[in-house]
C-alpha cells in the first residue's frame, strides 16, 4: 500500500507505528517503497524523527535548545518548525545564521533547508536571494540575520526565530541580546536555538533559563545517515572528548572544551628517542613583516610515534630571516624536508627558502580549512598516545590549549602560529591524518 494512501486512510498513531519498526524492519519496508512512496514518506517528518527534533508541547516555553552532535538533524528540525510556523499564518520570522552567507546556505539552501522542506511539502516559497527574504503564499516572511551584525536585529520585531549554529556566531551576546528584545510579536513569540554544543556563557544562561527547554541527541540517532559515516566517526572520535562533543552532543566544561587541555600535554610529554625514521620542519610564515610571529616547528617520526623536537618559532620578521632559522633547524636535526604553508606566498616562500641556502625538499602545502579544524586529528593522535611531545614547549603549549573543539581559539597570542606549524609537522609524518574516510576528485 503506497504512503499517499496510508495518509489518507489509516490513523496517523498507526503509521507512526512504522516509523518505530527496528532498524532491519524499516529499512526493508523503506526498500520496497516506489520513488513516489518514498517521498511522500520523506515528507512525512513528524511521523518519523526522533524525539529530540520535535518541538516541546505546552505553552509554557519561549527558548527550545536542540542541542546535539554532527549530522543529528538539527537543521531539518529547524526548518520543519519554521515551516509549519509560516503556513500556519501570517507570521514575521527571523533567521539567524552565523554568517549571512551560512543562513543561506544552510538554513535556506541546504538539503535539509528550509527551500527543500518547502519543495517535500509541495508549497511554492518565494525567495528572494538579494533581500534575503523568504515568503509563503500565506504572507509569512522570513528574513535572514547574522551572528557576526548584531545592529541587524536592532529594531525589527518578530513573531518566532531560528538561531542556527550559535556556537559559532563571532558575538554572540550582542546579536541573541537584540534579537530578544525583538521577539515580541504576538503572545507566544519564541525561538530555537539549533547547535552543536560548545563551552560559552550564553548557552549556560539559555539553559538556566526556567523558560528554556532543551532538547538533543547523537549523530547516530539520524537513521538517514550511512551505517558506514557513523561508524567512521565512532571509530574515529569516539571515547575522545572530540567525540562527546561532537558526536554525542554533549556540553563539556570550559576546560574540557579545549583540544589540548593542560592535563593532556602533560601526558604527552616522552624522552626523545635515540633515533628518528624520519624528521620535518614545519613553517607556518607571516603574510607580511609586521603581521603574525612565525611559526617553525620540528617533528620527528620513531615507528608509530610522531614527537615534537623543537619550537624555533620567531615574532613578526622578514622572510629572510624565518627562511634561515628554518634552513639552520633543518640542517641541525637532519630533515628530509621542510613543509611550508603557501596560501600567503606560495612560489614567494619556495624561492625565499631556496636563497637561505635550503638543500632538502621543500613541500608546499596549502589550508583549505581554518587552524583549529586542522588541529583535531593532531589533537586526536595525542590523546591515543601517537603524536607526543620530546620536552617542554611553554609558548606552543599555551597556543595549543587555546584551541577549543568547535573552531574557537582562546589562546594567548593574535593567532596560533606555533600551533599551526606543529599541526604540519605531525600531519605529515602520521600514517593516517584523521583516519575518517575523504572522497578525491579524479
Amino acid at each position: 500500500m503506497g504512503i499517499a494512501r496510508l495518509r489518507a486512510d489509516i490513523p496517523v498513531e498507526w503509521v507512526q507505528r512504522l516509523a518505530a519498526l527496528g532498524a532491519a524492519e524499516q529499512a526493508d519496508f523503506v526498500a520496497r517503497m516506489d520513488p513516489g512512496d518514498l517521498l511522500h514518506w520523506d515528507a512525512m517528518f513528524e511521523c518519523w524523527s526522533a524525539n529530540g527534533q520535535i518541538a516541546p508541547s505546552g505553552a509554557g516555553w519561549r527558548v527550545w535548545l536542540l542541542m546535539a552532535g554532527r549530522g543529528f538533524g538539527k537543521t531539518r528540525a529547524g526548518a520543519e518548525w519554521i515551516h509549519t510556523l509560516a503556513g500556519s499564518g501570517t507570521r514575521r520570522i527571523a533567521l539567524v545564521g552565523a554568517t549571512i552567507d551560512d543562513a543561506r546556505r544552510v538554513m535556506v539552501e541546504g538539503p535539509s533547508g528550509l527551500l527543500a522542506v518547502a519543495r517535500r511539502r509541495r508549497v511554492k516559497v518565494k525567495w528572494e536571494p538579494s533581500l534575503g527574504r523568504l515568503t509563503w503564499p500565506q504572507g509569512s516572511q522570513a528574513q535572514l540575520f547574522s551572528g557576526d551584525s548584531p545592529d541587524g536585529l536592532r529594531g525589527p520585531a518578530h513573531d518566532f526565530a531560528w538561531c542556527d549554529e550559535l556556537a559559532k556566531w563571532r558575538k554572540p551576546d550582542e546579536t541573541w541580546m537584540n534579537l530578544d528584545f525583538g521577539l515580541r510579536g504576538g503572545t507566544r513569540a519564541r525561538a530555537l536555538v539549533t547547535t552543536t554544543p560548545r563551552p560559552m556563557a550564553l548557552l549556560d544562561r539559555l539553559r538556566a533559563d526556567p523558560e528554556t527547554v532543551e532538547t538533543g541527541g547523537r549523530t547516530g540517532d539520524n537513521a538517514s545517515l550511512p551505517e558506514r559515516f557513523v561508524a567512521a566517526m565512532v571509530r574515529t572520535y569516539g571515547n575522545s572528548r572530540i567525540g562527546r562533543q561532537e558526536i554525542d552532543g554533549e556540553l563539556m566544561s570550559e576546560a574540557e572544551g579545549s583540544l589540548f587541555p593542560r592535563a593532556l600535554i602533560e601526558r604527552a610529554r616522552c624522552a626523545a628517542a635515540a633515533d628518528y625514521d624520519r624528521v620535518v620542519v614545519a613553517i607556518d610564515p607571516p603574510a607580511s613583516e609586521r603581521g603574525d610571529k612565525c611559526g617553525i616547528v620540528v617533528a620527528g617520526r620513531a615507528g608509530k610515534f610522531v614527537d615534537v623536537l623543537a619550537d624555533a618559532s620567531l615574532p613578526a620578521c622578514g622572510p629572510d630571516r624565518w627562511a634561515r632559522v628554518a634552513v639552520a633547524a633543518a640542517e641541525q636535526w637532519g630533515a628530509s624536508h621542510i613543509v611550508a604553508e603557501a596560501n600567503q606566498g606560495g612560489a614567494m616562500v619556495k624561492s625565499v627558502l631556496a636563497t637561505a641556502g635550503a638543500e632538502v625538499r621543500v613541500r608546499l602545502v596549502y589550508a583549505s580549512s581554518g587552524k583549529v579544524a586542522r588541529a583535531e586529528p593532531v589533537a586526536m593522535a595525542m590523546e591515543t598516545g601517537r603524536a607526543r611531545l620530546a620536552g617542554v614547549f611553554p609558548e606552543l603549549e599555551a597556543e595549543l590549549a587555546g584551541l577549543q573543539i568547535g573552531g574557537r581559539y582562546d589562546g594567548p597570542s593574535r593567532s596560533p602560529d606555533r600551533a599551526d606549524a606543529m599541526v604540519w609537522a605531525v600531519s605529515e609524518l602520521m600514517d593516517a591524518r584523521s583516519g575518517v574516510p575523504r572522497v578525491r576528485a579524479l
